[in-house]
C-alpha cells in the first residue's frame, strides 16, 4: 500500500495537522465512495463543496482530506493544505498510479472541432503500423480494443491516470487524446507532459457561466496545451492559429494550403466511386505523395494533415499512414456506413443548425442527384434548435425524414412540430415518421439512384432516449440491419 509521504513528493504543501506516514489505499474526490485508508480531495465547486462532507469521510476512515481552504478540522484525520485542489488531484493520482504517461508516448489534440476524427485517424495509423495504442476523448476511452465510456471529452484527472495505467498495464506504446479547454482549465491534464500537442482550429464556443467569459479566454486555454509539449502541429490556415500559441514553448510544425507550411495539401478532389466516398489530395513540402482519405469533406483534409504531421514525426512509414486514411471510420463523425454505384449511408452527429448546414454542404460538394436526410431533435431542450434545424434541411436536402431522437419527457410529436416551424416556410419536401427505426428503413428501403441517405443528430450515440427511458439503439446498427435485409452487405 503506497503512503501519502510517497504521493506528495514534489508537490507544492503545507502539513496542517496530523502525520504523512498515513496509507493512501486510493485517492477519492466523491464523498459517497468507499473512504477507508483513502486520501480524500476537497474540491470546491461551483454547486458542491466538498469541504462540507470532511466530517463523513473521517467518520468513514479517510486517512488524510486534501484541502484548499485553510480550516479548522476537528475530526482525527491527517490535513494537507494545497493552493490548487485539482492541480493536487491529478498530481496525487498521477503518483498513485506510478506517472504511467511518463512509459507512453503522448499526443493531445485540441481545437473546436475535429478532435475526435483526428485522435482516430491516428490511432488508426498507429494501429495499422502495428503500434498499441490507447485513445481517450469524447466517445469515450479504448484500450487495445476494449471500450470504456466517459463522462466528458476530458475526463477527470483520477480517471484519466487510471486510464493510462490500463494502457500500460496492457501493452500499449501510445496514448491519444483529446484536450478539452475545460480539462486545461481545471487541471484534469495538469502533470502530464506531451510529445506532441495539435492544434486543428478555433472558433467561439464553450463560452458563458461556468465555462469561458470570453473568446480570448477560450483561445488561452487551448493554447497551454503548446506549454506542454515538445512539438506542436498546428493548422496555419486558422486565422487565429498565431493567438492560440501566444507564449508556446515548443518547437511548431504547420499544416494547411500555404506555401510556407511543413505539411500541405494541394490538388484537393471531392470523390465518390464505388464503395468509396471521400477525399484526395497531394500532400507536399517535408514529404510528397497522394493520400485519399475515408471521411467526404474539406475538414478532413486538416483532420488528416494534422495526423499525418503526427505519424511521421513518431517515424510512422508511409505505406501505414496511407493504407489507414483510405478505409478510416469514425463512430458517428461523418460515418460511412455503406457505398456503392447506387446509394450511399452516411451517420453523423449533427445535432443543431449550424452542423447540420456544414454536413449538408459538404454532401452537395459531391454532386448528387438527391439528398436524404433522416432527423429528429433531442427532447426539454431550446426549441429553437428544432426550428434551426427544420430549415436547414429544408434549404438544403431534397426530402427530409422527420423521426425521433432522444425525446426524454416530450412528445416526439410535439417536438417535431416544433421542427415543421423552422421547415415549412422553405418549401422542403418530407414526410414524418415518428420511429427511428421505421424511419431509418424507409429511407433505405426507398432510396433513389444516387441518393446520398445522411442520419443525423446521434452519430456515435448507442442508445434513445423515450420518456425518461434509455435503450440500445445504434444508427448504424439499424441501417446495416435494412442493407442486411436487402442482401447490399
Amino acid at each position: 500500500m503506497k503512503m501519502l509521504r510517497d504521493l506528495l513528493d514534489g508537490m507544492e504543501y503545507e502539513l496542517l495537522k496530523g502525520s504523512l506516514d498515513v496509507p493512501a489505499k486510493d485517492i477519492i474526490y466523491d464523498s459517497r465512495k468507499e473512504c477507508a485508508d483513502c486520501v480524500f480531495v476537497c474540491i470546491s465547486g461551483t454547486r458542491v463543496d466538498a469541504h462540507d462532507f470532511i466530517p463523513q469521510v473521517a467518520e468513514k476512515g479517510a486517512s488524510a482530506v486534501i484541502v484548499e481552504k485553510k480550516i479548522d478540522v476537528p475530526q482525527d484525520v491527517t490535513v494537507v493544505y494545497v493552493p490548487r485542489a485539482r492541480r493536487a488531484l491529478a498530481e496525487l493520482s498521477a503518483a498513485y498510479f506510478d506517472h504511467p504517461t511518463r512509459k507512453l508516448k503522448t499526443i493531445g489534440i485540441t481545437g473546436t472541432k475535429g478532435k475526435t476524427t483526428s485522435t482516430y485517424m491516428l490511432k488508426a495509423i498507429l494501429e495499422e503500423a502495428g503500434k498499441k495504442v490507447g485513445l481517450v476523448g469524447t466517445n469515450g476511452a479504448v484500450i487495445c480494443g476494449e471500450h470504456f465510456a466517459t463522462s466528458h471529452t476530458t475526463p477527470e484527472s483520477y480517471e484519466l491516470q487510471k486510464f493510462f495505467h490500463q494502457m500500460v498495464e496492457a501493452g500499449c506504446e501510445y496514448m491519444v487524446m483529446e484536450v478539452s479547454s475545460q480539462g486545461l482549465m481545471m487541471d484534469r491534464v495538469a502533470g502530464i507532459h506531451f510529445n506532441l500537442g495539435v492544434f486543428t482550429n478555433i472558433s467561439p464556443d464553450h463560452i458563458g457561466p461556468n465555462e469561458h467569459k470570453n473568446f480570448e479566454e477560450y483561445m488561452a486555454w487551448k493554447g497551454e496545451l503548446f506549454k506542454r509539449c515538445d512539438t506542436g502541429i498546428v493548422n496555419a490556415d486558422d486565422p487565429n492559429w498565431e493567438k492560440v500559441l501566444k507564449g508556446h514553448t515548443c518547437g511548431v510544425l504547420t499544416f494547411g494550403q500555404n506555401p510556407k507550411d511543413e505539411f500541405r495539401a494541394i490538388h484537393i478532389r471531392h470523390r465518390k466511386d464505388g464503395s468509396f466516398m471521400g477525399i484526395c489530395f497531394d500532400m507536399v513540402g517535408r514529404y510528397k505523395f497522394p493520400v485519399e482519405v475515408g471521411i467526404p469533406g474539406l475538414f478532413s483534409v486538416y483532420n488528416a494533415l494534422g495526423a499525418i504531421a503526427c505519424a511521421l514525426a513518431l517515424g510512422i512509414e508511409k505505406e501505414s499512414i496511407l493504407a489507414a486514411l483510405r478505409h478510416i471510420r469514425v463512430d458517428g463523425r461523418m460515418e460511412l456506413v455503406y457505398s456503392s454505384d447506387r446509394f450511399s449511408v452516411i451517420v453523423d452527429y449533427a445535432h443543431n443548425g449550424v452542423s447540420t448546414r456544414s454536413l449538408l454542404s459538404t454532401l452537395h460538394d459531391y454532386n448528387p442527384p438527391r439528398i436524404v436526410v433522416v432527423f429528429g431533435c433531442g427532447g426539454n431542450r431550446d426549441p429553437h434548435r428544432r426550428y434551426e434545424m427544420g430549415e436547414a434541411a429544408g434549404e438544403m436536402a431534397d426530402f427530409s425524414i422527420i423521426t425521433a431522437d432522444n425525446s426524454r419527457f416530450e412528445k416526439v410529436e410535439d417536438i417535431m412540430k416544433d421542427i415543421h416551424i423552422g421547415l415549412d416556410p422553405t418549401g422542403g419536401k418530407y414526410i414524418d415518421i415518428p420511429d427511428r427505426r421505421e424511419a431509418i428503413r424507409y429511407s433505405i428501403e426507398h432510396a433513389q439512384d444516387g441518393d446520398v441517405i445522411a442520419i443525423i443528430g446521434k452519430g456515435h450515440e448507442d442508445y434513445q432516449e423515450i420518456e425518461g427511458v434509455k435503450t440500445h439503439f445504434s444508427d448504424r446498427e439499424e441501417a446495416e440491419k435494412v442493407l442486411a435485409d436487402l442482401g447490399l452487405i
